[in-house]
């Protein structure tokens, strides 16, 4: 069987998708819906009982979180050189310690900073939050990109999936179509050009192609979606 890749466009799902272009083989997707609550449904929470993407599904079992999907990968398709083949158990820990702080340190960042009306009850307490996500973004993405103003990728290795992750992260906090706010390249100017780079790569550019077939799904269906902001004249959530 193919392994089957269970996704949501503009999802860190994207960084997997990637992974699984980069090694060339067939494998197949699955489009998560959240709008139609498809991550609560109990055929889906029996492959991932936290209702998250990615989830892959392998001939052999189930993984789910990014970087214990990614390691997988990396390990059972060494030729792919998703990550560095090394034999030292010191610079092996050292490589994995960056997927861990794309997992770990920034993601929750992320979310705090794009979608700070998911981690508060009360809307008001929203701008705060977000606020805060973009300072502590900023202290932790500021030393990478001090690394990236005297390298090409992240690893003294060469590109890895990392780049791939570190890509995705930089196109969730510049924007994604959020409504207007966003860091810009002047605040990480290496982080801006690597991603750039990054995102050249063959394996990204098709990983994209898959999130518009799904975001052309969801368009049809009516299940884009669109972050809410709060109305403080109205006191209530807009999706204007």
């Amino acid at each position: 069987m193919n392994p089957t890749l269970y996704f949501a466009p503009q999802t860190c799902a994207r960084v997997s998708l990637t992974a699984l272009e980069e090694i060339g083989k067939p494998f197949d997707t699955r489009l998560i819906a959240f709008l139609a609550a498809e991550h609560r449904a109990p055929d889906f929470l029996a492959i991932n009982p936290s209702g998250k993407v990615p989830a892959l599904v392998t001939e052999g079992g189930i993984l789910v979180q990014n970087g214990a999907i990614l390691h997988y990968l990396a390990l059972t398709r060494p030729e792919a050189k998703l990550l560095p083949r090394v034999d030292d158990p010191l610079r092996q820990a050292q490589v994995l310690s960056w997927l861990f702080r794309c997992s770990s340190d920034l993601h929750p960042l992320v979310s705090r900073y794009v979608l700070p009306q998911f981690a508060t009850a009360n809307p008001d307490d929203a701008d705060g939050i977000r606020a805060k996500g973009a300072e502590l973004l900023q202290a932790q993405l500021q030393p990478i990109d001090d690394l990236l103003r005297g390298r090409e990728w992240v690893l003294d290795e060469g590109w890895s999936i990392i780049d791939a992750y570190l890509s995705w992260i930089w196109f969730r906090i510049s924007g994604a179509g959020f409504g207007g706010f966003g860091f810009g390249q002047a605040c990480l100017p290496a982080i801006a050009a690597h991603h750039a780079r990054a995102s050249e790569r063959p394996s990204a550019i098709a990983a994209l192609r898959h999130e518009a077939r799904a975001q052309a799904e969801l368009k049809e269906r009516g299940l884009v979606f669109r972050p809410p902001t709060y109305d403080r004249n109205h006191g209530d959530e807009s999706d204007r």
